[in-house]
């Protein structure tokens, strides 16, 4: 049964008072686990052993339409995936305010690309003036360029050809949310199935600068 399938079933049998429900979701292939928390990220999954484990509320980021679409997209490309209700609550958690996470936003922005995506063109938005400089030194391996229209940088990444891998990006959004450092990346333009012959990828034009 699809994914978002199980999560109907689920759904139709909850109280109707229901505020906050516990599913557990676990890939038939153990491969496809990093996969499924790229995409669940958004919703706040958290990886505990080998499976994925998300809160659905009735409203935010983890609201049951949203957590839908979410099932959906790993219906699509083909993640099967085994789901299971844990405990449910009647009412809303409180829940602590806490900083955007930068490398959550990344997990996001590739979740939406075609999965044969070759080269990218992002921007890292800062927060606040003041933490360029410690965010240009932490993100260092991204080889960030300022950005002249918004208050942050520009940075390639790639699988072939000239930029930053997709793993090393996210561990440089890791340190920044070490520190604490609010900010969020978002992909400006995208390649699939590129090629690079004796060359170190696509030339990306913008506002008259070569990147």
């Amino acid at each position: 049964m699809k994914l978002v399938d199980q999560w109907r079933t689920i759904e139709a049998r909850l109280p109707r008072d229901w505020q906050d429900v516990r599913l557990t979701v676990a890939t038939e292939q153990p491969s496809d686990l990093p996969r499924a928390a790229v995409v669940l990220g958004s919703a706040g999954a958290g990886r505990s052993g080998n499976q994925l484990v998300i809160h659905v509320r009735r409203s935010g980021p983890s609201a049951p339409a949203a957590v839908s679409r979410l099932f959906a997209r790993l219906d699509d490309d083909r993640v099967w995936c085994i789901l299971e209700r844990g405990e449910v609550g009647d009412e809303a958690p409180a829940v602590a305010e806490a900083a955007p996470s930068v490398a959550a936003s990344w997990d996001a922005a590739l979740a939406e690309l075609p999965r044969d995506w070759s080269e990218l063109l992002c921007r890292l938005e800062i927060s606040g003036s003041d933490l360029l400089s410690r965010a240009a030194l932490l993100c260092a391996p991204i080889n960030p360029t300022r950005d002249r229209e918004s208050l942050g940088f520009v940075f390639r990444a790639g699988r072939v050809g000239y930029g930053v891998s997709e793993g090393m990006a996210r561990r440089c959004f890791e340190r920044l949310d070490e520190e604490q450092i609010e900010g969020s990346v978002t992909v400006l333009r995208v390649l699939s199935d590129t090629e690079p012959i004796a060359s170190q990828g696509s030339s990306w034009i913008v506002a008259g600068r070569v990147l």
